[in-house]
């Protein structure tokens, strides 16, 4: 399974390691993914998936329902 978050489709993006002599070199900032469950309320079931810490903050936001759809609109989510 590829590290990319579920709910808003971010991934590993590259950039530069910059050392003392400021020499560079490539290198990949990963994402800060977790895998969770959450309980949705208006279908009454849980859902694990894999999201980045991020991602969760906008659900405690949001809310996980809203999330989800927005995500399948988006078409980040299959479903």
């Amino acid at each position: 399974m590829s590290r990319i978050c579920q709910l808003t489709g971010k991934k590993a993006i590259t950039g530069n390691k910059v050392s003392h002599s400021n020499a560079k070199s490539r290198r990949q900032f990963k994402v800060n993914l977790k895998r969770k469950r959450f309980f949705v309320p208006e279908t009454g079931e849980w859902v694990t998936l894999r999201v980045s810490t991020s991602a969760i903050k906008n659900i405690n936001k949001k809310g996980i329902f809203a999330c989800l759809k927005e995500a399948k609109e988006k078409g980040v989510l299959a479903g």
